[in-house]
């Protein structure tokens, strides 16, 4: 039975999550701080972690980051917080998700389940990912387009390509993919992003002014969608 790990100081917010999660089958977990969700996710290994970023004691983010020190985890940031640097903080401490309270309920398990969905992908080295319009071969390093030829892409758009495409349906922030590939300094240029995406998808995407494989989240980064 898959495990969830809910971490949020809000008894009504808490109960509620319980209740639904539990009637679909879900074992629950829930702490009311960041120490006390460390402890737990250490003792009972979660597959699942929903977090609100405000906590008493260590905050969310600080748990995520704790969590990030040992596990893969798939997290889902539960928060009020609405301001866009809070949203990339979080995502870039680890969050693999970010939903803004007040909540469906529905969305929510939607998430989790797709979370789970996620979280059993193969392992990246041995991984080859397929789409209509092209395949990814993450060992090989290569990418094939839908009429079996190579397309050809330079070293940078590879590495960003990789990035995305081993975390498929997730959110990767800007700053975490301008720091991956080109380091540090380079973490506010985010033009960067914005032409090498559009090369990419020119060379990939069937519609570039419309993909539906590297999508763009504004303001926040890009996302890997494989489809089918």
């Amino acid at each position: 039975m898959t495990r969830v790990l809910v971490v949020d100081d809000e008894p009504q917010i808490v109960r509620g999550l319980r209740t639904n999660l539990v009637a679909r089958g879900y074992v629950v977990d829930t702490a009311a701080d960041g120490e006390t969700a460390l402890d737990l996710a250490a003792r009972h290994r979660p597959d699942v972690v929903i977090v609100d970023l405000g906590l008493p004691g260590i905050d969310g983010v600080e748990v995520i980051r704790g969590l990030r020190t040992w596990t893969a985890v798939p997290i889902i940031v539960l928060s009020a917080r609405e301001q866009e640097s809070e949203k990339v903080d979080a995502l870039d401490a680890g969050a693999d998700d970010y939903v803004t309270k007040p909540f469906g309920m529905g969305e929510l398990l939607a998430r989790v389940r797709a979370s789970e969905r996620r979280a059993v992908t193969p392992d990246a080295e041995e991984a080859v990912v397929r789409t209509k319009a092209f395949t990814v071969d993450l060992a090989a390093k290569k990418v094939i387009g839908g009429d079996e030829t190579a397309v050809r892409l330079t070293p940078t758009e590879w590495h960003l390509v990789e990035i995305l495409v081993r975390h498929p349906g997730k959110l990767v922030s800007q700053r975490q993919l301008l720091q991956e590939v080109w380091g540090p300094r380079y973490e506010e240029e985010t033009n960067y992003l914005r032409v090498y995406m559009a090369q990419i998808r020119r060379k990939l995407e069937p519609e570039p002014a419309r993909p539906r494989y590297f999508i763009t989240e504004p303001g926040m980064g890009y996302r890997f969608e494989p489809g089918e």
